[in-house]
């Protein structure tokens, strides 16, 4: 049975701030630090499906989607892993989401897009 959609999987979408949708969603960073001792930054907790589904929109995005697209591009031009990239790039796209319902507006990319 395929995962539901993002709204099912999050129906807070647009009634919190993008920290809190990040955090619900399990790509808000947290922190492993312990005394002088910093550890790295991981993502967590939050909900699984729904970070499946981000992925492979993001996936998706980097191929087709002009602003996640050069997001990305730009991520990993300034040295930054695949994985980190495509989580930041999951965080841009789940922002997006959030002030669309937010807003109740539709997707209006800009005319263009700046690439690395």
């Amino acid at each position: 049975m395929p995962p539901a959609s993002p709204s099912a999987q999050l129906p807070e979408l647009g009634t919190l701030n993008r920290g809190q949708i990040a955090a619900l969603a399990g790509l808000a960073p947290y922190h492993n630090d312990s005394g002088a001792r910093r550890g790295k930054r991981s993502i967590r907790g939050g909900r699984p499906a729904l970070r499946t589904i981000l992925y492979m929109a993001t996936l998706a995005g980097t191929r087709w989607n002009p602003v996640i697209k050069a997001h990305y591009r730009k991520l990993r031009a300034a040295g930054k892993l695949h994985k980190v990239a495509m989580v930041a790039c999951m965080r841009k796209l789940l922002t997006t989401l959030h002030v669309m319902a937010a807003t109740n507006s539709v997707w209006n990319p800009p005319m263009t897009v700046k690439t690395a």
